[in-house]
């Protein structure tokens, strides 16, 4: 059992975790209660998140307590207890509270803004079309114009009108953008409900955009 624990708690801590979603603020793409696997690997050996891709995060400061769109689940004590055991050595998804998960838009030294005429959120200029976006949601309903310091992403959630990620936080130093050293790695595969497994994706929208 001891042998079992620590091979299960090396997999979580340098390989994949799994973590539980407890919002909307990604769908369509992911729904509320899909379990996602991250890539906790990529980090150790010198990747950076990328336009496109779907990143879980730590809280880089209140967004947690700010997010009227999370519904915490209360447990008995007993129950909470347990289940923080076995979410540390990754035999439960982690759904502690201290983790957002979003899509990367813009890296360090890119320009984000919104909107241009088309009410397309453009990237250094280049408009972006996102067919990962929620139906019937526009890009952005608020206003913003970010150039993304190094070593930070700019983040926002595919339902754009449930999501509180980087476009409400844009008064807080840096801008609403993320720290990379935050960023826990990439969410590379929707892995519960069977029904609805996928790979995630989302990079070839930002194709076009050339480097800052």
């Amino acid at each position: 059992m001891v042998i079992a624990l620590a091979i299960a708690l090396g997999i979580k801590t340098f390989l994949v975790q799994p973590f539980v979603i407890p919002s909307g603020s990604m769908e369509q793409t992911i729904r509320i209660d899909d379990r996602v696997l991250v890539d906790k690997l990529s980090p150790w050996v010198g990747w950076e998140p990328s336009r496109g891709e779907v990143v879980v995060f730590k809280d880089p400061g209140g967004w947690m307590a700010g997010d009227p769109f999370v519904e915490a689940t209360e447990y008995p004590p007993v129950i909470r207890e347990a289940r923080t055991v076995l979410s540390w050595v990754g035999l439960l998804p982690e759904d502690d509270g201290e983790h957002l998960i979003k899509r990367v838009i813009a890296v360090g030294g890119d320009t984000v803004v919104c909107c241009d005429a088309e009410g397309l959120i453009t990237v250094n200029g280049t408009p972006l079309r996102e067919p990962y976006l929620h139906p019937g949601n526009a890009p952005s309903t608020l206003s913003f114009d970010v150039t993304v310091p190094e070593g930070r992403v700019f983040v926002l959630g595919d339902h754009r009108s449930r999501s509180q990620d980087s476009r409400f936080y844009l008064d807080d130093p840096g801008q609403g953008t993320v720290p990379v050293d935050r960023v826990v790695g990439r969410a590379v595969v929707i892995a519960w409900p069977f029904d609805h497994w996928t790979t995630l994706n989302g990079v070839e929208a930002f194709a076009a955009v050339p480097d800052p």
